[in-house]
């Protein structure tokens, strides 16, 4: 199936690697132009070569997105280099724990800096340029935002965010047909998740475990499972699909954890 991606400009917050890397690779292998954003260079041009050596196209602009000013320059950056903006997803953030008990405001606040604020800016500075391709918006959220998880305030509270700007902003932008949904993610696995995995004294344990309670397989989701719905959503091919919560997560959130 042709998703009609080719040449379109698509940037990706925290698209080097994980999620982001699946999503930038997977629109590469689409022809279109995956423009990465992301703190650490080494990783957004690692990332570039990869595409390039198989003969697709990407590019990349190193930004901090925690500091505002940065999500500006970014855009900015994308526009000089291309002139134009397809589609936006804002897939970085990370689950740092910052729970009620333990944390702080200042932790609370930064949380919700490194998970949510980004999100909301990136859209606002490409949405000019949105504007005039009629592009799209998918947002990467996670369960936590709907399930809660336990020690993690900071990006349950994000990730709630995330849910509600995707249909906020699918109101607001009807106007301009740009759509705008959101993926919704469970269990992945993803370099910070075998990091996470990791901190447990019988990590395969832990995994068996979690990966016991998803009804779909009994199995982790795929980055790639993950990017293909997102790539989907992108493209001309669900061209009537906005305001979406779209679960890709084996059933982990909605089936019933008996199965």
């Amino acid at each position: 199936m042709d998703l009609y991606l080719k040449d379109k400009i698509i940037i990706v917050s925290g698209g080097a690697r994980g999620i982001g890397a699946a999503i930038t690779k997977t629109l590469a292998a689409e022809g279109a132009i995956p423009v990465i954003i992301g703190r650490d260079e080494n990783h957004n041009k690692l990332c570039v070569e990869e595409i390039t050596t198989v003969g697709g196209r990407a590019f990349y602009v190193t930004a901090e997105l925690t500091e505002p000013e940065n999500c500006k320059k970014a855009v900015e950056q994308v526009l000089e280099q291309f002139g134009r903006i397809d589609g936006l997803v804002n897939n970085a953030g990370v689950n740092d724990s910052v729970g009620l008990e333990n944390g702080s405001y200042e932790g609370f606040i930064a949380s919700y800096h490194k998970n949510a604020v980004h999100y909301y800016l990136l859209a606002h500075y490409a949405l000019p340029a949105l504007k005039l391709s009629k592009g799209a918006i998918v947002n990467i959220g996670s369960k936590t935002g709907e399930t809660g998880q336990g020690g993690t305030s900071g990006y349950a509270a994000a990730n709630g965010a995330r849910n509600a700007l995707t249909r906020e902003w699918a109101v607001e932008l009807l106007t301009y047909s740009i759509r705008v949904n959101a993926v919704i993610v469970a269990e992945a696995w993803t370099p910070l998740y075998e990091s996470w995995i990791s901190t447990f004294d019988n990590p395969q344990e832990k995994l068996d475990a979690i990966t016991a309670n998803i009804p779909l397989e009994k199995r982790m989701t795929r980055t790639e499972e993950i990017a293909n719905m997102v790539v989907f959503l992108l493209s001309e091919r669900s061209s009537h699909t906005t305001g979406q919560l779209i679960h890709v997560d084996g059933g982990y959130v909605h089936l019933d954890r008996a199965l």
